[in-house]
């Protein structure tokens, strides 16, 4: 593979894993708000 193959290859995969680490932290940050909201209105069994 040629040099610029190589340099693009590193390039794309740092793009998909930093987008991946990006959408983990925020789900941490910031949890499903709608299932807590869901799970508060239901009644117990």
């Amino acid at each position: 593979m040629s040099t610029s193959a190589v340099i693009m290859m590193i390039v794309s995969i740092a793009l998909v894993w930093g987008g991946m680490i990006t959408a983990l932290i925020n789900v941490y940050r910031f949890p499903d708000m709608q299932r807590e909201d869901s799970e508060a209105t239901t009644a117990p069994r």
